[in-house]
């Protein structure tokens, strides 16, 4: 199941973590969109908790409305939990034209869910984006920074979320 956001605790763990992506980025606070990435990849639902966007407005310091912009401002960022494996629908006009639409209706109807909504067990959720680069084996996904692609049949879709199972 998904967790409530608001009932995340910041562990001593994940502040380390935390500490140790600062150190990656030398505390540069104009390296933020970098350091809000690598922290979101170290939370099993990919998004950036209050309490972790409070510990590093703290750490480096930087005003939290300046990570608040960072995290609406990019798609790649999310301040809600997601699935914890957030499935990417390219929606480039190469995709288009491949037939995404059919890519969508089938994990739609597979999964049981819409954009943005979370499966029942907390694994999946379907976000659009724009190009990744994948046009080549367009229609594609991209779950957890991998693509896969194309995916022409339900047959193909289906074994690749069971990959996931």
């Amino acid at each position: 199941m998904i967790e409530d956001s608001s009932k995340f605790e910041l562990t001593d763990e994940l502040k380390s973590k935390i500490e140790k992506i600062l150190d990656n980025h030398y505390h540069d606070f104009t390296q933020i969109v970098g350091i809000l990435l690598d922290v979101q990849d170290e939370i099993p639902q990919h998004y950036i908790p209050k309490a972790a966007a409070f510990y590093i407005a703290e750490k480096l310091p930087l005003k939290l409305s300046v990570i608040y912009d960072c995290i609406t401002f990019y798609d790649a960022l999310n301040e809600e939990p997601r699935g914890r494996y957030p499935i990417e629908i390219c929606d480039s006009v190469a995709c288009k034209v491949n037939d995404n639409d059919f890519l969508l209706g089938s994990l739609k109807e597979l999964l049981g869910i819409d954009f943005g909504t979370v499966t029942y067990d907390g694994r999946f959720t379907i976000e659009k984006v724009s190009c990744f680069g994948a046009c080549d084996r367009a229609p594609a996904v991209r779950i957890n920074k991998t693509v896969y692609g194309p995916l022409k049949t339900k047959e193909q879709v289906r074994k690749l979320l069971e990959q996931f199972v």
